[in-house]
């Protein structure tokens, strides 16, 4: 059987990824002897770099900030980065805890597709979710209709329809 091949066509490829980094704990490092930390560079750049992806991308810190404590006005500088950029494509790393609240308020950004992700263990900890959350949002932002998503444990959220479990330290769906 011959595999029928399906034409991809160079106009929708994304070429470029716009990557906008907020802190959280995916850029979180070990600050002192006491295992407390603080938001480090981001980590994405390297991450990308490592998994030798085949676009260009640029990173864009616009806070450092653990999502705890974001709010309306650092929420809505990063509505205005990604409102700036003149690509289609943009990436947001997050921390998780306030993860949501800021997607939904990127709603209403149009000719774009942003996905927010993030970690639950910092990306430089062996183990960490890091990789597989970047890996999956990069899919997702290639592949889904203009609006705003979230990439979270292998799934693509809705952030109208999502909440992170605390006490499961996972995202999952939420009542309307």
């Amino acid at each position: 059987m011959r595999a029928r091949r399906v034409p991809v066509f160079p106009e929708y490829r994304m070429q470029h990824l716009t990557i906008v980094t907020t802190g959280g704990t995916i850029d979180k490092i070990y600050f002192d002897d006491k295992s407390t930390f603080q938001i480090g560079a981001p980590q994405i750049g390297e991450i990308l770099e490592a998994l030798g992806v085949a676009f260009t991308f640029e990173v864009i810190p616009v806070l450092r900030k653990d999502s705890l404590h974001i709010d309306d006005s650092d929420r809505a500088q990063v509505r205005d980065a990604i409102a700036r950029q003149p690509h289609r494509h943009v990436l947001v790393t997050h921390g998780t805890d306030t993860m949501v609240e800021t997607a939904r308020a990127l709603d209403g950004i149009s000719g774009k597709v942003i996905v927010l992700t993030g970690a639950l263990n910092p990306a430089l900890f062996k183990g960490s979710d890091a990789v597989f959350n970047v890996g999956c949002a990069v899919g997702a932002v290639q592949t889904l209709p203009d609006g705003i998503y979230i990439a979270m444990n292998g799934r693509i959220w809705d952030p109208a329809r999502v909440r992170k479990n605390r006490d499961a330290n996972r995202f999952e769906e939420s009542a309307v």
